[in-house]
């Protein structure tokens, strides 16, 4: 077998061809890594790789199949872990000079999750600066780069994930995602992103903003997703909010289609502005719905922009976490980061527990829209991929925007918990990737993933790849 068709087997299918013996797990690390060798200097996908232990990793792989021991869920598949999420003895950077040399001595619990089923550690991707912005560059690891074209974006902060898996760098990783950092360089990179529900896959050390972030998978179809997220999912002690197994087969749960689901199509959510092809182009792909069965009509959930107070979440956070650094390592800070963290001196505690108390009643009428639909469709980001390096554009459709006015559809859910993942559903004229949004019930993650396949299923995307 060939790199090219190593590097570009789904892990659904890598699995059960090492279960079956016709595939080695020492030959697809030999490929990946080899193909690592000639992509990730033009994409900065991987900040750190663990190739020695890796190999080893194959080895015993391989011998445990030999043996006929029994195999877990991605015996022998590799995966790649956010340099946000801790590893044992592989440093940590979080994407900053103050972490630069850091190294855990212990695993995050999804970490923990994969490797018990298997999974071989390729490295650590990219993240800007303690996962704090949507697009990946960061003082100590460069900009990272999308692979459909190397002048724009891979989104952030899960950027190094969604650009190695959009270019055959291995065919799962870890992301993680406070306000869309999932769903955001997946849209970009031309993948499919979920993040689960909140609490579905475990996480510690606890973000800075823990009551937003989730842990989920990235993968470039659905089913490996479902996949992977059947080995993440689960409680880990280290997390409070971790729910409880529920032992679902998430990957048995692609099956069945979605005919008789009741779906929501919201073009703006009511208030965003969005670039005229990514709307167009959304829009097409929200109408195939109908075609597979489903009760679609336009409406919005009828919340007002959650933005305000998703910034008093967010800067509180990162601004305590953060601001006793500054003094020292202010100079070696990203620029933007430190004018966030010093924004935290101008709340108070009335401004926390008003945001709070406003983020209670977002939920209620988030909870009451999805009484009377099963899911919601949004585009995922208001535009497509814009220039590497650049922190937001400045306007969309003529419209001036904030600096998450671009990602006014993917924040909203983080403050929920609920289920979102995206979906490629199209190219713009300039061959940039166009995500649609999945957005279902809380706890409705096999659902999601159903409705999901059912879109792949009708508007396949795997087989068109960057050219690189």
């Amino acid at each position: 077998m060939t790199q090219t068709e190593l590097c570009t087997m789904t892990a659904v299918e890598m699995a059960a061809a090492i279960r079956a013996k016709r595939l080695s797990p020492v030959e697809v690390i030999d490929a990946m890594y080899a193909r690592i060798a000639q992509v990730n200097p033009r994409l900065n996908a991987y900040c750190t790789l663990t190739e020695e232990a890796a190999r080893q990793a194959a080895r015993q792989a391989e011998a445990a199949v030999m043996r006929g021991d029994a195999l877990g869920a991605l015996h022998g598949v590799p995966v790649s872990i956010k340099d946000l999420l801790i590893t044992q003895g592989v440093r940590t950077m979080r994407g900053s000079k103050i972490y630069e040399q850091f190294v855990p001595t212990e695993d995050a619990p999804s970490v923990v999750k994969l490797k018990a089923a298997g999974a071989i550690v390729l490295g650590k991707t990219t993240t800007p600066e303690f996962g704090w912005k949507g697009t990946t560059d960061s003082l100590v690891t460069g900009i990272s780069r999308n692979p459909w074209n190397l002048n724009r974006t891979c989104g952030g902060s899960s950027g190094g994930a969604g650009a190695a898996v959009a270019a055959g760098l291995g065919p799962l990783a870890v992301g993680t995602d406070g306000g869309g950092s999932i769903r955001i360089p997946a849209s970009f990179n031309g993948i499919f992103g979920l993040k689960p529900s909140f609490g579905r896959v475990a996480a510690y050390p606890p973000s800075a903003v823990a009551m937003l972030s989730h842990t989920g998978p990235m993968t470039r179809t659905v089913r490996d997703a479902a996949l992977m997220l059947g080995a993440m999912a689960g409680p880990d002690e280290r997390d409070l909010g971790s729910l409880p197994a529920d032992h679902s087969d998430y990957l048995a749960a692609c099956e069945g289609g979605v005919k008789g689901l009741r779906v929501a199509w919201s073009a703006n959510l009511g208030y965003a502005p969005v670039d005229p092809e990514v709307a167009r182009i959304t829009d097409d792909a929200a109408r195939v719905f109908a075609d597979l069965g489903c009760h679609l009509e336009a409406a919005d959930p009828g919340f007002p922009n959650p933005e305000a107070f998703f910034d008093v979440l967010w800067i509180s956070g990162l601004g305590t976490y953060l601001r006793d650094y500054l003094p020292q390592w202010q100079s070696q800070m990203d620029a933007g980061l430190v004018n966030l963290v010093k924004q935290v001196d101008q709340f108070t505690a009335t401004d926390l527990a008003g945001a709070l108390m406003q983020r209670a009643n977002h939920w209620d009428v988030t909870r009451r829209f999805f009484e009377r639909y099963d899911l919601l469709l949004t585009p995922t980001l208001a535009v497509a991929a814009f220039e590497a390096g650049a922190v937001a554009p400045s306007e969309i459709a003529g419209h001036k925007i904030s600096w998450a006015g671009w990602t006014p559809f993917t924040f909203p859910f983080n403050l929920t918990g609920q289920p979102a993942a995206t979906v490629p559903c199209g190219f713009t004229a300039e061959g940039l990737p166009v995500g649609l949004q999945i957005v279902g019930r809380r706890f409705a993650d096999a659902l999601v993933l159903r409705a999901s396949a059912a879109f792949e299923e009708a508007r396949p995307w795997a087989a068109k790849r960057p050219a690189l």
